[in-house]
């Protein structure tokens, strides 16, 4: 069943929760039908790198059940260091675009949009894992997040050109087989945030440097994107402060700073901007309640999106290592909608765990919502 209007409710707290969330917002030439966003989360179960019947329901559900627009899990692009597990989807070769355009088709008759998370793990990757286990790990300088310099080694001009046009063949791809837009994963100490940040990107030519020039690798792989897709067809960052092995790490520590790394990806083609924190109710910055999609929203004037242990009251960290969240209450998550601070925001556990998330929300049904079980990530449910 396609949720399309939230049913009445006599509660004014069911009603004013149907009001803000559902909501239509425009990216580019896409209009979503609501705010509610359903956020990557790798799930591992696409053996060859190709999504089946399983991942095609797992995502029809959440848009049947009003999710409007879902990012898919992270995908690898078609360069031979992009990943590193053989059951992680690859949005490259025959068999695998075939999956996903078929992934696609099933969200659209459900109702929802749907864009893919396109993703380089750079100097994450471990040398000897699948899908192409000869492929060294590369970054901007070979250096790991934790600093250490590792068994993978600097990126050169052939390598950087290289990745760039997986990216864009990858939204090429994306736009040809049905897709509503492409998300680029720069985020949590992956490849293109590895060039973003101050401590995995040591360059002395023009890509490193300060935090202008350390935005140059990924603002040119953002042109190359747009330049392969429609102009009308929505390109979203991702990107966050913190790195899978550095909970504390800034790409910036002013306003001032972050709109220096922001304004040169909006100025190449970035539509949307998806700000991945751990928890959305943090200020980001001192003397401000905004949070980094607030922020972001403000210096760049795109549509943000925000993020962070949305209906869950419970260690984002933890939680994915075996303990569960109680349920949390959304009522600040709508008063920031309702001001604008950001336009959209993403669930990811809660949506994990209760399919049927969305569809509760929209028609006041808080009481029906299921706590988060990390069990939940052993299944496509």
């Amino acid at each position: 069943m396609t949720v399309t209007e939230p049913a009445a409710s006599a509660d004014p707290a069911a009603s004013r929760a149907a009001g803000i969330l559902s909501r239509p917002v425009t990216i580019n030439g896409l209009t979503v039908p609501n705010r509610i966003v359903m956020a990557p989360m790798t799930r591992s179960f696409s053996p060859g790198g190709v999504p089946g019947e399983d991942v095609r329901s797992y995502y029809a559900r959440r848009a049947a059940a009003g999710v409007g627009l879902i990012v898919t899990e992270g995908t690898y692009v078609g360069h031979e260091s992009a990943g590193q597990s053989d059951a992680i989807p690859r949005f490259h070769g025959e068999e695998q675009l075939a999956g996903w355009a078929r992934v696609a088709e099933d969200v659209h008759a459900a109702g929802g949009t749907i864009v893919p998370q396109l993703w380089h793990i750079g100097m994450v990757r471990k040398q000897g894992d699948p899908p192409f286990a000869d492929a060294p790990a590369v970054g901007p300088s070979g250096i790991r997040l934790d600093g250490t310099e590792g068994t993978g080694r600097a990126m050169t001009r052939t390598d950087l050109d290289a990745v760039i046009g997986a990216f864009a063949e990858a939204a090429e791809a994306a736009e040809r087989i049905g897709f509503d837009g492409v998300e680029l994963h720069g985020a949590h100490g992956y490849l293109l945030d590895q060039f973003l940040w101050a401590g995995t990107n040591r360059r002395t030519d023009a890509y490193g440097g300060d935090p202008v020039a350390r935005t140059k690798f990924t603002a040119e792989l953002v042109a190359a994107v747009r330049e392969r897709v429609s102009p009308e067809f929505p390109v979203i960052f991702r990107y966050s402060q913190w790195k899978a092995e550095n909970y504390d790490a800034r790409l910036a520590e002013t306003p001032q700073e972050l709109e220096a790394i922001l304004t040169p990806l909006a100025e190449a083609g970035v539509d949307a901007f998806h700000a991945s924190t751990r928890r959305y109710w943090i200020p980001e910055f001192d003397g401000s309640d905004l949070n980094l999609a607030g922020w972001t929203r403000k210096l760049t004037g795109r549509p943000a999106i925000t993020v962070g242990s949305v209906g869950l009251d419970g260690d984002f960290v933890r939680a994915f290592m075996g303990e569960g969240a109680p349920v949390q209450g959304i009522d600040d998550l709508l008063d920031r909608l309702e001001r604008d601070e950001f336009d959209l925001v993403a669930v990811g556990r809660a949506l994990l765990q209760d399919p049927q998330w969305a569809a509760k929300v929209l028609s006041g049904r808080f009481a029906d919502l299921r706590p988060y079980d990390a069990a939940a990530l052993r299944t496509l449910s």
